[in-house]
Formats: structure tokens, C-alpha cells, sequence
């Protein structure tokens, strides 16, 4: 099999491009004594790059507007989106709280990194 010869690698870690005060939260669901799920949240910092996606939008609808927003993080972080067994990861970024909706993973492009699309969590509701 043919590895791609193009490795980014370097840019991810490059400061004109990186950003080090990214924070992933991550829930962990396990069972408690009594058989109950319980889910704590892990907090892990991490690198990447991070530009806009669609840029910020405004909704209008028939109980007011509110504007959302998109991101792309690149990162060798292994980000994960929502899965069988998991809730999709939540990227803390620039003060506001993004969730990971769609994951594109480039494992095979030098040490590998992956693109997360990035949707932000409502101020309110």
C-alpha cells in the first residue's frame, strides 16, 4: 500500500499556525454501585490549527434569531465525534464551546492528524 507523501505534521506544530490553549472534554460513562450510569468529564489540553468553516450565521425563525457558528480544528489530538458508545467530544476555543459533529481522519498523511468540523453550543437553550 502507498502512503501519501504529503506530512503536515510540521505546520500543526508550527506557532504561526498553532494554537496551545485548545481544551477537549471528554465524558466518561461508567457504573456506579448500584448499577447507575454516571458520567464525569475530563478536561485534556491540546494543539492545533484553527480557521472558520462557514464563518458565523444568523437563523432566523418564528421565536427570534440567534447566530451559530463553525469551526475546522486540525490536530493530531485524537478528537472523536458522537459514536456508539460515546458522546461526541466538546472543543473549548476563543472562550466558547464547540461540538465535534463530523470527523475526517488523515492517519495515513505522515504521523497522521485528524480534521474535526466544529458546530458552537448556544449561548442559551
Amino acid at each position: 500500500m502507498k502512503m501519501p507523501l504529503l506530512d503536515v505534521s510540521e505546520v500543526l506544530l508550527d506557532p504561526d499556525f498553532c494554537d496551545n490553549t485548545l481544551v477537549c472534554e471528554r465524558n466518561a460513562i461508567t457504573t456506579d454501585n448500584s448499577g447507575r450510569g454516571v458520567v464525569k468529564t475530563e478536561f485534556t489540553r491540546f494543539s492545533g490549527v484553527v480557521t472558520s468553516d462557514k464563518g458565523e450565521l444568523l437563523q432566523r425563525g418564528a421565536v427570534g434569531e440567534h447566530a451559530t457558528d463553525n469551526i475546522l480544528v486540525i490536530t493530531r489530538f485524537k478528537l472523536r465525534d458522537a459514536g456508539i458508545a460515546a458522546t461526541a467530544d466538546v472543543v473549548k476555543w476563543n472562550g466558547l464551546r464547540y461540538t465535534v459533529s463530523k470527523l475526517n481522519a488523515y492517519s495515513t498523511y505522515g504521523v497522521g492528524f485528524v480534521e474535526a468540523t466544529c458546530e458552537m453550543i448556544p449561548l442559551s437553550g
